[in-house]
């Protein structure tokens, strides 16, 4: 396949998605797909951070021109890949030759299959496969209701891999490193087992396509058109999805992967029909990724969905920025960007990610539940605003983050995906902004009540020249049911109190329960203004609500101070598999399990219900996935109250 060096702007580009767990060589395959569209090698990044970034390249080969997304590996980024699938028109899912890791692939499996996806599988690293690719193929099967055929048949020469035959042409080839392969003849011994994968694949096609089946049942000569035609139907269908093998760091079967990607990823007006994008309109842009970079600025990489997209057009009132195309993986200015293009505009301020250009709001994924949060403190508090404004940054380019702020402590929390998720973002973050942050457990949202009933009687009488200040309560305070909130109650006899007095004695008791004894808020008390004295003329509101809080202060140390701590409802997403570590994970925890369900539409999966204190959450998706490949999650909703200790 000759190479096609890209000078200049490149047309309007059909797009796909490497995606994969984490070692599947992605980056790998991505430069390596890059590198077939130019005579000059790519430079590589250090491997540092690979797993956790985001790339994209452009590149043309046989006058096709092509968008790439090479997405974050870590089980944690997956919100980037699905923000990936929602604007690609294919998707290549990278793995290695490892029947075990293939359970890793099932949610994304799952979720190409949820969003119609047109896939294609690339097992890569066949140097070190010393497996049947067989196994491979039924493990990865046995994750996804899509039907997979093997297009090839890997050629074993001492044990090692050194080449394929292509299933549906019957040719041979023979790897060559840094080049493309080499056509051998079939192997001596080849014929058995390429037949019997050549009648795996039939027997699916077959299911595809009428006139094929009768073919194949009449024992008719099979031409490769017409393996071809039910093979592509079925893949925009999604009734299909091709698998094929390399190496992708010594260029092993990656121009068979372009010859591939050139008949079988669907054209952008395709991909817009699919998600019921009229074809004639304005023109229609659609934001997946936002960055803010320190000499661009604002960058905002958009799908155009339709139309023409111009440098200095208008676009629902916003004026379109620079455009740029990445080709060689390096950003390249463009006057302007066609059906299909991924690139990125600068200056659209305010446009968040997902956000749709020039027509009514397109479907876009929206960000996961957090996993994992921790407390952020800047040393020097007179960081604050600029870490307020790297912070509001940081969640624009990553929506699966989340900063909110303690009501108790004001302490600034961030959460994410994972424990690797988090502390990516406080590096981006200590780039960004120079603070140099404090960071510890997320506060818990402890409350506290009391254990019994309480009559605390408090005299204020200060005389300070002038009117001084005098005021007599006799409160009751008083636990209540756990859930029933706070109540107060005046039953004063004879006007001992005016009752112009009582709301601000109630409104002082309410607020004293802000802070306890304890050091946290008062919960489920009842307090009653049971009797009092005041003065003509030293009495007033401010007195009452003094002697109230100084009362409260009083009583509810005296009531038996109790610790309540957050229940919550858990619900841990696992493989069947791993559902008894997933239980003993969570009673180690003081967990109570309720039992386990199948996850509904996920074969092979279950859902463990469980009682867990908040407390314990922290760290557990850490440990969860350290028992569970990577793939359990889990979700959370506050359940209850309830006692922790006694003071």
């Amino acid at each position: 396949m000759s190479k096609i060096v890209c000078n200049g702007p490149l047309a309007s580009a059909r797009s796909f998605a490497l995606i994969g767990p984490q070692g599947g060589g992605k980056t790998t395959l991505f430069y390596a797909l890059l590198d077939a569209t130019t005579d000059t090698p790519l430079r590589r990044p250090s491997s540092a951070g690979l797993e956790t970034e985001f790339r994209l390249g452009h590149g043309s080969l046989l006058h096709d021109t092509w968008a790439i997304l090479d997405c974050p590996g870590s089980v944690e980024f997956t919100y980037d890949v699905q923000c990936a699938l929602a604007v690609v028109d294919l998707a290549v899912v990278v793995c290695t030759p490892a029947p075990e890791r293939a359970v890793t692939l099932g949610p994304l499996f799952r979720n190409l299959e949820e969003t119609g996806t047109p896939t294609l599988i690339f097992i890569n690293k066949l140097d070190a496969s010393a497996g049947a690719i067989r196994d491979t193929l039924a493990a990865l099967q046995a994750q996804t209701r899509r039907r997979l055929v093997l297009r090839q048949v890997p050629i074993r020469e001492g044990g090692d891999i050194i080449g394929y035959v292509d299933i549906i042409s019957r040719r041979a080839y023979r790897y060559r490193s840094g080049a493309p392969s080499e056509r051998i003849d079939l192997p001596e011994g080849m014929q058995a087992r390429e037949a019997e994968a050549r009648d795996a694949l039939l027997d699916v096609l077959a299911d595809q396509d009428d006139a094929l089946l009768e073919k194949v049942v009449e024992n008719a000569p099979l031409m490769p058109i017409d393996l071809y035609r039910p093979l592509h139907s079925g893949e925009a269908s999604g009734a299909v999805v091709s698998v094929l093998l390399g190496a992708a760091e010594y260029r092993g079967g990656v121009q068979r992967l372009w010859k591939a990607l050139r008949h079988d990823v669907p054209a952008p007006a395709e991909t817009a029909a699919r998600k019921g994008i009229a074809a004639d309109g304005a023109p229609l842009a659609q934001v997946f990724r936002t960055l803010h970079t320190g000499h661009a600025g604002r960058l905002s990489f958009v799908r155009v969905w339709r139309g023409l997209l111009k440098e200095g057009s208008a676009l629902d009132g916003l004026r379109i920025g620079p455009i740029s195309q990445f080709p060689r993986g390096e950003a390249h200015k463009v006057p302007q960007a066609q059906m299909g293009d991924l690139v990125a505009v600068g200056r659209l301020e305010g446009v968040q990610t997902g956000a749709t250009l020039g027509g009514p709001a397109l479907p876009f994924p929206a960000p996961p539940p957090s996993q994992h949060a921790i407390a952020i403190i800047p040393d020097d508090r007179k960081d604050e605003v600029r870490l307020s404004v790297a912070l509001q940054r940081l969640t624009e380019e990553d929506p699966a983050l989340g900063v909110s702020q303690d009501p108790q402590s004001g302490t600034t929390i961030l959460s994410g995906q994972g424990e690797i998720h988090v502390r990516t973002a406080l590096d981006r973050l200590a780039r960004a902004a120079g603070v140099k942050l404090q960071t510890g457990p997320a506060p818990i949202a402890f409350r506290e009540t009391i254990g019994h009933s309480v009559v605390q009687s408090t005299r204020l009488k200060r005389q300070t020249g002038g009117h001084g200040q005098f005021a007599d309560v006799k409160l009751q305070i008083a636990p209540r049911p756990r859930g029933a909130g706070f109540h107060f109650d005046e039953k004063v006899v004879g006007g001992a109190v005016p009752k112009r007095f009582v709301p601000a004695i109630a409104q002082a008791a309410q607020e004293a329960t802000h802070k306890g004894p304890l050091g946290h808020p008062v919960v489920d008390i009842s307090v009653t203004l049971l009797d009092g004295a005041f003065h003509a003329v030293d009495s007033s509101e401010m007195a009452f609500a003094t002697a109230t809080r100084m009362a409260m202060l009083e009583g509810l140390a005296k009531a038996a101070p109790v610790l309540l701590e957050p229940i919550d409802e858990v619900t841990v997403s696992v493989p069947a598999s791993c559902t008894p570590a997933a239980q003993r994970l969570l009673t180690g925890r003081r967990g109570q399990v309720l039992g386990y369900v199948a996850r509904p539409g996920w074969a092979g999966w279950d859902d463990v219900q469980a009682l867990l204190p908040a407390a314990e959450l922290v760290g557990f998706i850490v440990e969860l996935r350290s028992q569970t490949q990577g793939l359990g999650t889990y979700t959370r909703r506050f359940d209850h109250l309830a006692e922790a200790r006694r003071c």
